[in-house]
């Protein structure tokens, strides 16, 4: 068997490549494996995304760059990484129930315009996010739920064939206790069955587990469908069942998201999947811990969120963030404050600036040595970052190290932890420190530049120009000089 002869080291086929060996914790057994896809030299990735009625604060986006490094990783191990992250602009209810206000109805009526407009604006917004976290946006396919209607339809129809749904008067209702298994995500029973009982009741369903697969349509409805079963919206859960079908397969190697998700919303991709196709849906679950502050988790219904132009606005670099995260392992809880994300932003420039004088003590030559090995077996060993952060200040701290081994220890950092170490805007003098608001313009050109909004480039182009820095873009990067008077 294939996956036999990977494990033992052998070769099930004349051109078959010996992947690294990988470890991922897998949420489905609750346990580390080995990483096997199951294609051999591909992985699909799904990420959920942001449901786009307002824009997605800080705790959503580590649950972003988790993901991130997580297809760094892979990729730098050779496997070409097939990543979609779903859009969510129609389904999402408060509350994981199936009764209640619609979240892109609530954004329409507040900002006084339609779903789609709201949709439009908060996913740009999105996307431009992660653009200014150093995440290669344009690797990546961002699926809106409203253009696979009719794919969720289709799933819709046929669970009802199989006898996995019955209508109600409101509805068509999965049925869960015609599953088996159902709300098998490891760690989760309790939990799962916890939510069942906080859901408002709903006349006739078999059971409190049982969730909507289709709503009827409401008189307030601003989104609306004709179906098999009369006008109406889709349930949320079908969304990423039907869309990661029809963008990746009946089965994909890597489902992520944030934790809070895994309880009730991945446990019914999993059921909506794999009752439509009597097949195992996902191989390997991942869940990022929560983002905290004060103690409590950040979200929209603590009213405690905080957005990245917050952190931007106060004079911190999009990527001091990115290294806050990278802090902690990414099944961590990870507490915010202002003092911690100066601390990583301090770190950051340092790191920043250790590179620079590597880089030029070792005259942009690299050597692989040991120590990139141990790097390596850090980061796919489930991502542990901390460890992987702590290594790299160790080695360029010490005079162990050439400074060409050094500079191949940076090189791979750069591709796994997407920190910009050696591709940080060069000033006009070696050294040269730009001030931090210009620092951050910059960033936010550059990831303006990533998504080609070339209107907003040009506008942060004239902003660090006015602020007394010439701007020169080359095939090498973005280069600033400080003008003279």
């Amino acid at each position: 068997m294939r996956w036999l002869a990977r494990l033992l080291g052998g070769k099930s086929g004349a051109s078959e490549r010996r992947s690294p060996a990988i470890f991922l914790t897998n949420t489905l057994s609750g346990t580390k494996e080995l990483f096997i896809p199951l294609k051999q030299g591909v992985v699909s990735l799904y990420t959920c995304g942001p449901t786009v009625y307002s824009r997605q604060h800080i705790g959503g986006l580590r649950a972003s760059i988790f993901s991130d490094t997580l297809a760094r990783t892979l990729a730098a191990a050779g496997y070409r990484v097939r990543r979609v992250i779903n859009i969510t602009d129609v389904g999402h209810l408060v509350g994981d129930g199936d009764r209640g206000q619609d979240k892109m109805s609530l954004g329409a009526r507040r900002e006084e315009t339609s779903p789609a407009a709201v949709a439009e604006r908060y996913a740009k917004l999105f996307i431009e996010d992660l653009a200014e976290l150093n995440v290669d946006v344009e690797d990546i396919r961002f699926p809106r739920a409203t253009d696979y209607i009719r794919e969720q339809i289709a799933l819709a129809k046929t669970l009802e064939e199989k006898g996995f749904a019955y209508r109600l008067p409101d509805g068509l209702y999965f049925d869960t206790q015609k599953f088996q298994n159902y709300g098998k995500l490891a760690g989760f029973g309790e939990a799962l069955r916890a939510a069942g009982a906080r859901v408002e009741v709903v006349p006739g369903k078999h059971s409190p587990a049982d969730f909507a697969l289709w709503r009827d349509a409401k008189p307030r409805d601003l989104q609306q469908w004709d179906s098999p079963w009369g006008r109406g919206n889709p349930g949320w859960h079908l969304e990423c069942a039907a869309m990661i079908r029809a963008l990746l397969g009946p089965q994909i190697d890597i489902h992520t998201g944030g934790e809070d998700l895994a309880s009730v919303h991945h446990n019914n991709e999993i059921a909506e999947s794999e009752a439509a196709t009597g097949r195992p849906f996902v191989r390997y679950w991942m869940h990022n811990a929560f983002l905290n502050m004060g103690g409590e988790k950040i979200s929209k219904s603590l009213g405690n969120e905080m957005y990245l132009s917050d952190i931007v606005a106060k004079g911190y670099s999009p990527l001091a963030l990115r290294y806050f995260f990278l802090q902690a392992q990414y099944r961590t809880p990870l507490s915010f404050s202002w003092d911690a994300l100066a601390g990583a932003q301090e770190a950051l420039e340092r790191l920043v600036r250790l590179a620079g004088e590597v880089s030029v003590e070792a005259n942009g030559k690299s050597l692989r040595s040991a120590i990139q090995s141990r790097f390596l077996a850090l980061m796919r060993d489930d991502l542990a970052t901390p460890q992987a952060l702590g290594l790299l200040w160790e080695t360029l701290k010490s005079e162990e190290y050439r400074p060409e081994e050094k500079l191949g220890l940076l090189e791979e950092a750069e591709t796994h932890l997407g920190l910009s170490l050696l591709s940080a805007p060069a000033a006009e003098a070696a050294g040269a420190e730009l001030p931090r608001a210009v620092e951050n313009l910059l960033a936010r050109r550059s990831a303006a530049r990533k998504i080609k909004d070339f209107p907003e480039a040009d506008r942060l182009r004239t902003l660090i120009e006015r602020s007394g820095y010439h701007v020169e873009d080359s095939s090498e990067g973005t280069v600033l000089t400080k003008q003279t008077k």
